[in-house]
């Protein structure tokens, strides 16, 4: 402890190119044992490779979140700052870019090292001037050692990529950027070696090799070249100032644009940074700031408590959250460790194993693995309860599991953004195998999970190169060329510009060009967006092939959208249920990138049908169907499950009840006007047969399906009866009645004397939904004479009560669709309290009669037998079946001949659709 007291303490600071890592590490050297803490992975394995090469691979340890190589006589630790072992007492610790104590996300762990990390004998930090207050007020007894940079930094403007001086780096700040500039220096300078934070050491190095010895004269790079990384670069250009920083958009700090800045001009070569693209020129202030190395000091280092209490899992949400009164901390915001363990903490199956401290100390380091794969906190605090499962029960994650997943991530085929992934993936897996005493036989996994990520790394690199390096001019070069070279951007709203101007829109995957541009224009502005967005159509292509089906959508024409945009389109095949699909893709995004898109969209209308369309699906594969029944039943499908009756009339009179009992299985209703299937008349199987139906006829406009709920719709002349019957309405009248309700309303009639006359019953008008003129005209529809005429309101106790209608013959109701609720009409009602008006007004009624209309050969129409049941299937003009006297058809008992008052009817061929069919043919033949 007095030794630590008594340790020297210097913060080296300054701005970038001043040597101070060079220096850092020649003080290590210097003393027995070190540990050096570096901001990032690709930093620490290049820094140890320097003091592997001067010391030997034996003393010398590399120490990350994925990899551990711990030789036995370790003398020196080359780490991450969140890997450094802090309780091995070295005489020295160094840390490097301690002005990251002010990151939101990352600044707790450089502020926990600035505040406790100290080595036996000397400790350095390393880091921008701005830290010096800061610095000086948190550590007692701190030295400055203040370095002046070697070399001159200087602005040099904006300047056109076609203009970019060789040995530049352009620094682009999302994923989508980068392909976009790298794709183009390509086509213009023959190539470039990529660089980004996601790389792995092996493909980023094989990268800056490129670079390095001069196969490429360009770098194009994400903000991962501030840090430290030592490369070759004149000039560094700015293609945005702008970037996401995990939370929102916002401009880049003064400093933060140095950090970048700085890498230009290497040891005591002059360097330069400006813009390029649609970056901004910046702004004098920035400019004096990054070229004198003046920013304004750190105020608030982001702080959260290390002293941890793993009593109770309140306890350690507490400590968690403890603030500090410290006016030079603030407490961090919730880092992905902490948001997983609240997520876990709620979990019943993780509470029940907190049995004690060594429990939730356990959870917590679970907690702390990294989301490497940043899919989704769920689903990251879902794969951490996978792990504190194995861990708690078995003590070591199960290698059998642990196998399944590195085996399924182990493959170099695909594209760049494929391959990255999958990197990204392996490193949760080279994490977890890196932890002690997490997995059996830890040099196994260690070296399996390196092996994975290795061939992930070459097969990158050669993705890389294979798509960034061209040493040929194209064609579009020399076309961009005839004046000067442009450079086209899409913005996240699809806007594609070029110098700042918009030249189009992306929708989907079709490019939409402005066109105010002039033909002469046009070619060359649409070649110089496509260069641009030719990596955006694969990166697209990729999310919308694993896009949920929630995303898509047809329209009531047959397109296919996704959200907003139309990607698509269904095309007519031989088979009405088994539509193709039309991708609307430029041809300039490629054949693989068309592919994808058609058979994602194949895909969801494909599953579409099968889920509304499952009743006649099953219906279609019951092998248990035959003869006629099965018959019946391909019609049906054949007719995406609305026939008319009167088109299949034979047929249905021909099946037996077995037949019939077979398809009634299925959900198919034998009513008097139509064959159905009621699950199939709901709003969405009905949106889309009428896509599919008028999609297969070869309709030029598709019918669009009525709003949902409606019993009745408007019948309009023009449009055809089959549109209706597809859309699930019959046509009677002025309107057109939903069918299952047609067939509730038929069921009523029957009961009533059709010869005689009847009135509407309120439960009528309630069915259909409509007035008491409205239903007249409907009944004419259906081929009864309505007379109308007046009559004093009968008063409420006068009223006889209404009977209840009797059972239907065949299949008697349908059941309620969504919406039938609320449509009685005012006249249904009960009359108003008031004796005296109920005595002096008037009512309107109406006598329903059946007549039919006459038949096409003009030969008059056969009466009704007795009391009728309504209209035949099909026909407007259609004879009633049944009889509606007591002892007929439609209660099912036998008829009381002595009774019969009028004479005897013609000989009528029984319905074979009745349930009593048979037993009316035994009373025939006794007569």
């Amino acid at each position: 402890m007095n030794m630590r007291a008594n340790a020297r303490v210097v913060a080296v600071l300054g701005p970038t190119n001043t040597g101070k890592t060079h220096y850092a590490i020649e003080r290590m050297l210097a003393h027995r044992t070190g540990v050096i803490g570096l901001p990032l992975r690709l930093l620490a394995r290049e820094v140890y490779d320097r003091i592997k090469a001067l010391r030997g691979p034996d003393c010398v340890a590399l120490v990350t979140g994925e990899e551990r190589i711990v030789p036995d006589r370790t003398q020196y630790w080359v780490c991450t700052v969140e890997a450094m072992p802090l309780e091995i007492g070295a005489d020295f610790v160094a840390i490097d870019e301690i002005q990251l104590c002010a990151d939101p996300d990352r600044g707790h762990v450089f502020t926990d090292r600035l505040l406790h990390a100290r080595g036996l004998h000397e400790t350095l930090f390393m880091g921008s001037d701005t830290m010096r207050s800061a610095i000086a007020a948190l550590v007692p007894g701190v030295q400055f050692n203040r370095r002046e940079r070697m070399s001159k930094l200087s602005y040099s403007g904006s300047k056109k990529l076609s203009r970019m001086p060789a040995r530049s780096a352009i620094v682009g700040f999302s994923v989508e950027n980068v392909y976009a500039i790298a794709e183009l220096i390509r086509r213009q300078k023959g190539g470039c070696a990529v660089v980004m934070g996601a790389l792995s050491p092996r493909t980023r190095n094989a990268q800056v090799e490129l670079y390095q010895n001069g196969d490429v004269d360009y770098l194009v790079a994400t903000d991962a070249i501030g840090m430290g990384l030592n490369l070759d670069i004149k000039h560094v250009a700015f293609s945005a100032t702008r970037k996401f920083d995990g939370r929102r958009m916002r401009m880049l700090n003064p400093d933060e644009l140095a950090q970048i800045a700085g890498r230009a001009g290497r040891y005591q070569n002059d360097g330069s940074f400006g813009v390029t693209g649609e970056a901004s020129p910046l702004a004098d202030e920035v400019i004096e700031a990054i070229e004198t190395h003046k920013f304004l000091p750190v105020r608030k280092l982001q702080w959260r408590n290390a002293k941890l209490e793993f009593g109770s899992p309140k306890r350690l949400l507490d400590s968690l959250e403890q603030h500090t009164n410290n006016e030079w901390l603030t407490r961090a915001r919730d880092a992905d460790d902490v948001v997983a363990l609240k997520s876990l903490l709620v979990l019943p199956e993780v509470q029940d194993r907190l049995r004690d401290p060594r429990d939730l100390r356990l959870l917590w380091d679970v907690c702390r693995i990294p989301d490497f794969r940043g899919i989704s906190p769920t689903e990251h605090a879902g794969l951490l309860g996978r792990v504190f499962e194995f861990l708690h029960g078995q003590g070591r994650v199960d290698p059998d599991w642990l196998a399944l997943n590195i085996k399924r991530i182990d493959r170099t085929e695909g594209d760049i953004d494929a391959l990255s992934k999958r990197l990204a993936y392996i490193r949760t897996w080279t994490y977890i195998a890196q932890r002690k005493a997490w997995v059996d036989d830890e040099n196994h996994w260690r070296e399996a999970t390196r092996a994975v990520e290795d061939r992930l790394s070459d097969a990158l690199h050669a993705r890389l190169t294979q798509r960034f390096v061209d040493r040929r001019t194209s064609v579009l070069l020399r076309r961009l060329k005839q004046k000067e070279s442009l450079v086209a951007d899409v913005n996240d709203k699809g806007e594609v510009t070029v110098e700042g101007e918009l030249i189009g829109r992306l929708e989907g995957f079709r490019f939409k060009q402005d066109k105010t541009a002039s033909p002469d224009e046009a070619k060359t502005l649409r070649q110089a967006s496509i260069a641009a967005l030719v990596p955006l159509f694969h990166l697209r292509a990729d999310t919308f092939y694993n896009a949920p089906d929630t995303e898509f959508e047809f329209t009531e024409q047959g397109g296919l959208m996704w959200g907003t945009s139309a990607v698509g389109k269904l095309v007519r095949s031989d088979d009405a249920m088994r539509p193709m699909v039309e991708a609307f893709v430029d041809d300039e995004a490629g054949h693989d990138v068309a592919e994808k898109v058609r058979r994602r969209l194949q895909h969801f209308i494909d599953r579409k049908i099968a889920a509304l369309f499952e009743p006649l699906l099953n219906m279609s594969r019951d092998e248990t169907l035959s003869g006629l029944a099965r018959g019946v039943a391909f019609q049906l499908v054949e007719a995406m499950g609305v026939i008319p009756r009167a088109q299949i009339a034979n047929d249905i009179k021909a099946l037996d009840q077995d037949a019939r009992g077979m398809l009634r299985k299925h959900g198919v209703r034998f009513g008097q006007f139509t064959i159905f299937l009621p699950l199939l008349l709901k709003p969405a199987p009905t949106r889309l047969r009428l896509v599919l139906r008028s999609l297969h006829e070869g309709l030029d406009e598709f019918p669009e399906s009525p709003p949902p709920g409606l019993v009745t719709i408007p019948h309009i002349t023009e449009v055809p009866g089959a549109h209706y019957t597809m859309a699930g309405y019959h046509p009677a009248g002025a309107r057109a009645i939903r069918i299952d309700m047609l067939e509730r309303l038929a069921d009523l009639l029957r009961a009533c004397d059709s010869r005689a006359g009847f009135e509407a019953t309120p439960d009528m008008l309630s069915i259909t939904g409509t007035t008491l003129e409205q239903f007249a005209d409907l009944m004419q529809g259906l081929g009864y004479a309505a007379e109308k005429g007046e009559r004093e309101k009968v008063k409420p106790a006068d009223a006889a009560p209404a009977a209840d209608p009797q059972a239907p013959a065949d299949d008697a109701s349908a059941d309620a669709m969504p919406g039938d609720e609320g449509h009685a009409p005012a006249e249904a009602e009960a009359p108003a309290p008031a004796e005296d008006a109920a005595a002096d007004a008037l009512e309107v009624f109406y006598t329903f009669t059946w007549a039919p209309r006459p038949r096409r050969d003009s030969r008059p129409a056969r009466k009704p037998e007795g009391e009728g049941r309504g209209p035949r299937k099909g026909a407007k003009g259609g004879k009633p079946k049944g009889d509606g006297r007591k002892g007929g058809k439609g209660d099912g008992r036998k008829p009381e001949r002595e009774k019969q008052a009028a004479p005897a009817p013609k000989p009528q061929r029984i319905d074979p659709d009745n349930p009593f069919a048979a037993a009316l043919a035994g009373f025939k033949a006794k007569d």
